[in-house]
């Protein structure tokens, strides 16, 4: 069976996810994921189509599972052990924590670099970079999560990129370029219906007169899972440089409104 590399990445997750997993994880994976596409061939064959759970099925498996989904992926491991993680600097930069708290940010770096290379301004550029973050604190709500984490230190169309891409991803726009992608139906269920706070803000976002900066964000979004990009922040560090505040204090010393966010960021091992 041939694989597809970037398939198999994104059902798990993206690559950040799949690096927190022990090679007998990544295994069974793609064993698993081999049969899956078995199934999803022979049912293609006598023209069925692939058949993606409820959800109902989904809230089935929680009590099967010692952990919650939506903890940040610091906090918890594919399988196996956490690793004892790397100091944080007394004056961490952004830097800083993409290479010792949100490294290997593959798909974020890849997100960026997309959309930097179809000329997207350098606003929407940063919100690329920065958008799935916080998914290392915290995955539910990441999107409003996120805008909170980099508010205070990024210009307004960046975070209001951050905060509302989470939800403009459940909703298609083909003049944009973004269709709903199936691995939501596989992540979601097939029935689900986005809660009444994201319709809300679907309604307001589709007259707001930015709304083109969440939309790009989707846009560069869905197709960021190259498993053979060579990706780098170095590219970005004069777009951080003009547009990310930096503290002297270091990220999480300096009593901003998020402050506590990043502390919590460089020392997840704290008990309290």
């Amino acid at each position: 069976m041939e694989i597809d590399r970037r398939a198999f990445i994104a059902s798990l997750g993206g690559t950040a996810a799949v690096s927190l997993m022990d090679s007998e994880a990544k295994a069974d994976s793609l064993e698993h994921w081999m049969e899956e596409q078995l199934d999803e061939q022979v049912a293609a064959v006598q023209g069925q189509r692939e058949k993606f759970p409820t959800v109902a099925e989904i809230e089935a498996q929680i009590e099967t599972r010692n952990y919650r989904r939506g903890a940040g992926s610091l906090f918890v491991s594919g399988r196996g052990n956490v690793k004892k993680l790397t100091p944080m600097p007394k004056n961490a930069t952004l830097k800083d924590f993409f290479e010792l708290r949100f490294a290997p940010a593959n798909h974020v770096l890849q997100s960026a670099t997309r959309a930097l290379k179809t000329g997207m301004s350098e606003e929407i550029v940063l919100a690329c970079l920065l958008h799935d973050c916080v998914l290392n604190l915290i995955k539910p709500d990441h999107g409003w999560w996120g805008a909170q984490l980099f508010e205070p230190y990024i210009p307004e169309k960046s975070t209001f990129a951050i905060r509302y891409h989470q939800t403009l991803r459940f909703y298609p726009d083909s003049d944009a370029g973004y269709e709903y992608p199936d691995q939501y139906f596989r992540i979601f269920g097939e029935d689900y219906k986005p809660p009444a706070h994201i319709e809300a803000t679907y309604k307001m976002l589709k007259n707001h007169k930015w709304y083109m900066e969440p939309r790009l964000v989707t846009v560069n979004d869905l197709y960021a899972f190259d498993p053979k990009a060579v990706v780098s922040i170095d590219p970005f560090q004069d777009i951080i440089g003009r547009h990310f505040k930096s503290p002297k204090e270091g990220l999480g010393n300096d009593n901003s409104p998020s402050a506590h966010m990043w502390r919590t960021l460089a020392n997840p091992d704290q008990p309290l």
